[in-house]
């Protein structure tokens, strides 16, 4: 590994923790690893007891305070037993016509490198991504560990970028006829490419089923719309 690519290397990261840390400043006064985790525990049930106290982002409907702006609320999209899907903060003071959603599962697990990680969580993501996206636009993402502000796992719901298809023909990628493999192709990909961490990215394959693209840095800002600004 030569010292230009481990100087690359570092100034992504930490550029990726500042595009990352930032937006979640409403929600806490300093930064926290486990702001998603928080959310997962306390927020996305009002009906739980001490909802209002133990939540520090509560849903609006919950009146818990007069303040209910964007970045001061949590807003649940989808929930199940397994898994809930929420706005992310990313959306705030955005146009409606952008989508950032996550979902995350309600089990304690860290992300792409957590030997627990749920195959389903793709085929739910990809069922809440397709009420509020075109399905051909839809781009499901997981940011490697070495590149993500949280550990709760969580599946960025977003737009792909119109010329993404195109640079995916140079890259070594995977298909997939369903969702119930993602992970286990991501790990074969990683492996050919010797990533010991890496980010998936998902979306619609143009000749059927699905793609799989692993990076090893986020996928999400090379290939989708990830902010509105």
């Amino acid at each position: 590994m030569t010292q230009k690519y481990v100087r690359l290397m570092t100034m992504l990261r930490l550029w990726l923790a500042c595009f990352l840390l930032v937006p979640w400043g409403g929600l806490y006064a300093a930064a926290s690893s486990d702001i998603l985790l928080d959310i997962v525990k306390d927020c996305v049930d009002p009906k739980v007891a001490n909802y209002c106290t133990q939540c520090r982002a509560p849903m609006a409907e919950a009146a818990c305070t007069p303040d209910t702006s964007c970045r001061k609320t949590t807003e649940v999209w989808s929930i199940n037993t397994e898994y809930v899907a929420i706005r992310d903060i990313k959306m705030c003071a955005c146009p409606a016509s952008f989508i950032h959603g996550l979902v995350m599962p309600l089990q304690v697990i860290t992300g792409v490198e957590d030997p627990l990680r749920p195959e389903g969580i793709w085929q739910y993501a990809w069922d809440v991504a397709m009420q509020r996206i075109e399905a051909n636009d839809i781009a499901l993402v997981v940011n490697p560990q070495n590149f993500r502000s949280q550990n709760q796992l969580h599946v960025h719901l977003v737009r792909l970028k119109p010329e993404a298809r195109t640079q995916f023909k140079t890259m070594a990628t995977g298909t997939s006829a369903d969702l119930m493999s993602i992970w286990q192709i991501a790990a074969a990909l990683a492996k050919q490419q010797n990533l010991p961490d890496y980010g998936v990215l998902v979306t619609k394959a143009e000749s059927g089923g699905f793609t799989v693209v692993v990076t090893a840095i986020s996928p999400g800002p090379l290939f989708t719309q990830y902010v509105c600004r």
